[in-house]
């Protein structure tokens, strides 16, 4: 056997191969245009190299035009598949100008079998021979076919596609790629166009030999696919290893949601779909195989809750997310607390696209907050039944005034009206002093029956020098009995505060209490309790008691809110705890400090009431 034929034959069973091996890569995946646009380059390439082959050993000029012609065959499909792997592979190239080169080419294969021999000859007249390799090969000769010019131009446009795409690519900072691609394309199209042309006009008598040109092509190509091949391999296992390890992250996260109690969700808002996690359909009463929907998640909050967390979900898609607290009634009819966080996710439009979140189980921590707040009151209701104990000799005092008063005034009227002729002036001013002494009585009563009431915080506005006027006629006699001065500082100018008057009247009294009960403990001759307030800030009111004692021990200052801590021989330690946790529902604060000038002072705020701060 010949070195040509060995080396042709070779040739062509390499791009054969080549074109099964990429054309399997593109039935795998059949969005992998490149590798079939590549499989039909070198099964054309390898078609071509066969039809050299063939013309090198052609005995007639007749062998030799039957055998171009269908060269040309060979020759559409590889120009073809060069240009559609051109524009898929470099992502580049103008379509007409792609539409131009294939149309041109396929319109050409009509002359190519109509109009003479072949697209190259109307007439192959001779054959010469040359040696090649040690051998001699027939080399054509005949009458020139006008339709070739148009094959000629094919080629012309083709090398402005590839310039064009490779330009493009450049560009686009895909540069090795332009390189590799675009310029192996260019100059081994330039070269094997050369050659062809060279030898159709005669310049030089060699056959054509195209083939090396082809090869080298399919070799720079082949090479480049298969790169893109072998980093696609690596890719893959780096993304196996990637899952391995998202798996484990997963597992990770599994169980410390799990062990957290925690449920997630996602609800996808363009196609109304939620899924959850085992922990949250139990959360919510669903079994793991129902559908979840919206509406039927909705039917199992609350009544008293649904429409709130309805418009709280509206809102929510129109923002960066919610959190809330609802009830949710379960099929068995129990009651459980969730709380629920989640987060808006947007697209580029900024349209909402998902919603994730949490929920969890709060039941217990309600009840617990429920539980400690039923306590709250019951230990301030003891607080005040206590603190009236301590104030009732006082209080018995001050009602015993206006009723001795009212019976004095009814035995003057008594008689007066036991004369003839009664002054009915002075008896109207005897009547209008028992009312006034009535209504005196009254007030005091009703002011410890408001004290001694069990009852949850009323806040309304509540004038400063009112509240502490009455707290002021309440521990009046206690403290002059206890020899203590009483001094108040309450501008009548300043606004009104938000609050509830009986638990502000029991913390205000509390704290004059333990400051005339530190003077008793220090037997000070100046014995004094002065109260004052004044505005702190715009929105703010801060009542102030201080005393003149000899102030809190300083190690004691850090805990004396604490509950049942105490420095009284008979206190409970409830008294302090109770007035700052008064104070705090106000959304106030409670202070406590020495007073450089001795003494201790105790400084509360309050808010200001809206209508004070409108005015």
């Amino acid at each position: 056997m010949s070195l040509i034929t060995i080396i042709w034959s070779m040739s062509a069973s390499a791009c054969f191969t080549l074109a099964g091996v990429h054309f399997l890569v593109w039935s795998r995946n059949r969005l992998d245009l490149a590798n079939l646009f590549f499989s039909l380059l070198a099964s054309g390439t390898a078609a071509w190299t066969l039809c050299e082959l063939w013309m090198m050993r052609a005995e007639t000029p007749a062998e030799f035009a039957t055998v171009l012609k269908w060269g040309h065959v060979a020759i559409w499909l590889l120009i073809v598949s060069l240009v559609g792997f051109v524009r898929i592979y470099l992502k580049a190239g103008r379509p007409w100008l792609l539409w131009a080169v294939c149309g041109l080419r396929t319109l050409l294969l009509v002359p190519n079998f109509l109009v003479g021999q072949n697209l190259n000859y109307l007439m192959v007249t001779r054959l010469g021979h040359m040696r090649l390799l040690g051998e001699s090969v027939a080399i054509g000769a005949g009458v020139p076919n006008p339709w070739i010019l148009l094959g000629q131009v094919d080629l012309v446009i083709l090398i402005i596609f590839v310039i064009d795409a490779t330009v493009t690519t450049w560009r686009r900072g895909e540069r090795h790629r332009a390189l590799t691609i675009g310029g192996s394309i260019l100059f081994f199209t330039l070269v094997s166009t050369s050659q062809s042309l060279l030898v159709f006009y005669g310049i030089i008598r060699v056959p054509y030999v195209s083939t090396v040109s082809f090869l080298g092509l399919v070799a720079v190509m082949g090479y480049e696919l298969s790169s893109e091949t072998i980093r696609a391999a690596e890719l893959n296992r780096r993304l196996q290893e990637s899952e391995a390890g998202l798996h484990e992250i997963e597992e990770r996260m599994r169980l410390a949601v799990e062990a957290t109690g925690f449920g997630i969700w996602i609800r996808d808002l363009a196609r109304n779909e939620i899924w959850a996690t085992d922990k949250c359909r139990a959360l919510f009463g669903f079994t793991e195989t129902e559908r979840l929907e919206l509406d039927r998640i909705l039917q199992r909050v609350h009544p008293e809750d649904r429409n709130t967390v309805r418009l709280m979900l509206e809102k929510a898609t129109h923002g960066d997310g919610y959190e809330a607290e609802y009830r949710l009634v379960l099929p068995s009819g129990a009651v459980r607390w969730i709380s629920s966080r989640s987060h808006v996710e947007f697209n580029g439009a900024g349209e909402p696209i998902l919603v994730r979140g949490v929920s969890h189980d709060i039941t217990a921590r309600r009840e617990a907050e429920l539980e400690t707040q039923n306590l709250r009151r019951e230990i301030a209701h003891a607080g005040r039944v206590s603190m009236m104990g301590q104030l009732a000799s006082a209080l018995a005092h001050e009602i015993n005034q206006p009723l001795g008063a009212i019976l004095r005034n009814a035995e003057a009227a008594e008689l007066f009206m036991q004369h003839e002729s009664p002054d009915l002036d002075e008896v109207r001013a005897i009547l209008a002093d028992i009312r006034k002494d009535d209504q005196r009585a009254g007030n005091v009563i009703g002011r410890m029956r408001g004290l001694l009431k069990r009852q949850d915080l009323d806040k309304r506005p509540v004038k400063v020098s009112e509240l502490v006027g009455e707290v002021a006629s309440l521990v009046g006699p206690e403290a002059a009995a206890r020899h203590v001065s009483l001094e108040f500082s309450v501008p009548d100018s300043l606004p009104a505060v938000f609050g509830d008057p009986v638990h502000l009247q029991q913390v205000l009294l509390n704290l004059i209490v333990n400051g005339m009960d530190a003077l008793d403990e220090a037997n000070q001759e100046d014995r004094r309790v002065s109260v004052t307030a004044a505005l702190d800030g715009p929105t703010n009111v801060e009542i102030g008691v201080s005393d003149s004692g000899q102030g809190i021990p300083p190690d004691k200052l850090t805990c004396i809110f604490d509950p049942f801590f105490t420095t009284k021989a008979n206190g409970l330690g409830m008294g302090l705890p109770i007035s700052r946790e008064i104070i705090q529902a106000h959304h106030g604060r409670l202070l406590a400090e020495n007073r450089n000038e001795g003494g201790a002072s105790f400084r509360f705020t309050l808010p200001i009431a809206e209508e004070s701060v409108t005015k």
